[in-house]
């Protein structure tokens, strides 16, 4: 499985994704459906704070979060620990091994490639309510925008290589998906899916800075809505930047030890 290889086939690994995408429809509504807890929680914090401002957040800066929350949901998802998981028990990894594609590169193409399906309905509607009932709390600085499409793809890539560590585990046990439920409970209480992390005492907020769920989620939203200046954003994109790296050693060193153990009973 060389890396040539696996280069020269990503074009046709996104068009194949892209196809499938296309072709279970269904399952990219039940996503979208699935994510839609932003938009719940925004109707409550959204009665909260029009009482009164909480921690800086009044019934604007609600609408603004969560708003931007939904859209940055669906631009770094990915399903892919349940597709390992599935391979694993039926084989279907012992036939993508024989590639000359690395089967960690077709994964991670393949959830590239979901994105503009799942995003095509969603992400277009939420920005125009996002402009329409809270565009003043978006920030306007140009450089800052910049450094949100970098937090857009580390927050993706988080969540990638969090799904295919994940995932490889279950080359160990015979399921790894109870693990991804306690990570996804950690990742709604910790990313600021649920409430802003702003919300949370000053000692917890210095201890999620160095957990990766906030670089998944929060970091972007908080971008984009203006909660931090340009040398602030900056330090913490480069945290962001360091989880990622982090995270893809993770994924190589399981992956590793999953091939040997899943080789020596034969795949």
């Amino acid at each position: 499985m060389s890396l040539r290889a696996s280069v020269r086939a990503v074009p046709t690994l996104l068009r194949v994704g892209f196809s499938e995408a296309l072709a279970y429809r269904t399952e990219t509504l039940v996503w979208i459906a699935a994510t839609t807890m932003p938009l719940v929680m925004l109707a409550l914090w959204h009665t909260v704070a029009r009482e009164a401002p909480i921690n800086g957040f009044g019934a604007s800066q609600m609408v603004g979060y969560f708003l931007s929350m939904f859209i940055v949901r669906q631009l770094t998802g990915s399903w892919a620990v349940w597709l390992i998981n599935m391979e694993v028990r039926d084989g279907t990894l012992a036939q993508r091994m024989l590639r000359p594609v690395h089967p960690l590169v077709s994964y991670a193409v393949s959830a590239l490639a979901e994105l503009p399906v799942r995003s095509f309905l969603a992400v277009p509607l939420a920005t125009v309510a996002l402009l329409f009932f809270a565009g003043g709390e978006l920030v306007r600085d140009p450089r800052m925008w910049a450094l949100w499409i970098f937090s857009i793809l580390g927050a993706w890539l988080i969540t990638l290589f969090a799904n295919l560590a994940i995932g490889c585990l279950a080359l160990f046990v015979e399921s790894s998906t109870k693990m991804m439920d306690v990570w996804l409970a950690l990742y709604f209480v910790f990313s600021g899916y649920l409430f802003p992390v702003a919300l949370f005492p000053p000692a917890v907020r210095r201890a999620i800075d160095w957990l990766p769920f906030r670089y998944q989620l929060g970091l972007p939203v908080e971008i984009m809505t203006g909660r931090h200046d340009f040398a602030t954003a900056l330090a913490m994109l480069g945290r962001q930047w360091l989880m990622v790296v982090v995270m893809l050693a993770v994924v190589a060193l399981v992956w590793r030890g999953g091939v040997k153990r899943f080789a020596a009973y034969g795949g």
